[in-house]
């Protein structure tokens, strides 16, 4: 019996191997997987960006200053002027966080008096920004024993006072369900459409479907609107469930978040339909979807902040549906946005289904000749 099993241990390994697909699964998937975890699946912040509102002229608040300055963390963006200047700046995600020093910060401190310190922080991502008040407490608690220690100080001089914006109590639910939306629609797009052709194939209907009166773009139109259909209406429960259900606030226009998902799902259907058309069997699609829907996931910013990926990571990003649908989503729901203000991430999304639908139709009319 142990030989009969090492025998066929040995048939199967060796059909393996002659299978060049099959060898593509062995050695691709995991490399590829590896190396998307490995460098952008991480919850560290390494380069905080943050502005400063420095209203005070004292010494203490340029000390201060410059422990956040000389920091590895947090990296400075921007030095304002006025205080109308702090909303555009964290509305556009040019910075994480905004310390804001008032006019009488030194001399509270010299006067023995508590002296706060106010941080504007980004509250749509709440895990991001719990993370970012944790470093600024490091910094402050660090600036606070010093001070004590040079000016024989009994209790802490510097009193952080936070207040976050789009989430003002860091509920993370807020950040998550908005995303489980557009993570939930693209996983059940694509599996509609990954293995519709490759069905037909191994199920020998394929060729009957060849010999109707049909074109190839109607077929493949024919093979597309199961997802989209499929694809809108379990995105249309999620958002329901969503305000009604788990009492996340919408604050933006329904149209900005229809067309976002319509775009999303054409770019989503595209790319399900080049699985499935270079698939041959389900089995084949399903490695397909899998191969594709990790990486897209990790890389849209669901989890983790893309601004925390090495460069070339980022650069990957952009070709990756789900990250621009995260932000419309995100913004439409916690930020009030409407399709003007979104308009910069209709228009990737546009190309994106463009070119995975054309390239669908490539493939669907190359594979039946």
């Amino acid at each position: 019996m142990p030989a009969r099993i090492w025998a066929l241990a040995v048939k199967e390994f060796l059909a393996i191997l002659r299978d060049k697909k099959s060898r593509f699964v062995l050695i691709g998937p995991p490399i590829i997987q590896l190396l998307v975890f490995g460098y952008a699946a991480t919850y560290d912040l390494n380069h905080i960006p943050y502005a400063v509102y420095n209203q005070d002229r004292g010494y203490a608040s340029r000390q201060l200053l410059g422990d956040f300055q000389g920091s590895r963390t947090f990296r400075r963006v921007a030095t304002l002027t006025h205080e109308g200047q702090i909303a555009p700046l964290i509305d556009r995600e040019k910075a994480l966080l905004v310390l804001r020093i008032g006019p009488r910060f030194t001399e509270d401190l010299l006067r023995h008096r508590p002296a706060p310190v106010q941080a504007i922080i980004d509250g749509r991502d709440s895990n991001t920004a719990t993370i970012a008040l944790d470093d600024v407490n490091g910094i402050l608690l660090s600036f606070d024993a010093r001070w004590e220690r040079d000016h024989h100080w009994s209790r802490p001089p510097a009193q952080l006072v936070t207040r976050a914006w789009f989430n003002p109590n860091l509920l993370s639910r807020w950040f998550i369900v908005p995303g489980i939306v557009a993570l939930l629609t693209l996983v059940v797009t694509l599996l509609v459409t990954g293995l519709s052709v490759a069905r037909e194939r191994e199920q020998g209907t394929f060729d009957q479907l060849l010999v109707t009166p049909m074109t190839p773009l109607e077929i493949l139109a024919g093979k597309a609107l199961p997802g989209i259909l499929v694809g809108a209406v379990e995105g249309t429960f999620i958002y329901l469930m969503a305000v009604f259900w788990f009492r996340v606030p919408f604050l933006g226009s329904v149209p900005a978040l229809a067309l976002g998902m319509l775009l999303f799902l054409l770019a989503a259907v595209g790319v399900g339909l080049m699985i499935s058309s270079l698939s041959t069997t389900q089995q084949q699609g399903l490695l397909g979807v899998f191969l594709f829907l990790v990486p897209a996931i990790i890389l849209s910013g669901f989890a983790t902040p893309i601004a925390n990926m090495p460069p070339a990571v980022q650069d990957l990003t952009y070709a990756n549906p789900m990250r621009y649908f995260l932000v419309i989503v995100r913004g439409v729901f916690l930020e009030g946005d409407g399709v003007r203000t979104l308009w910069s991430q209709y228009w990737p999304l546009a190309i994106i289904a463009g070119l995975s639908m054309t390239a669908a139709a490539w493939l669907f009319r190359r594979r039946m000749r």
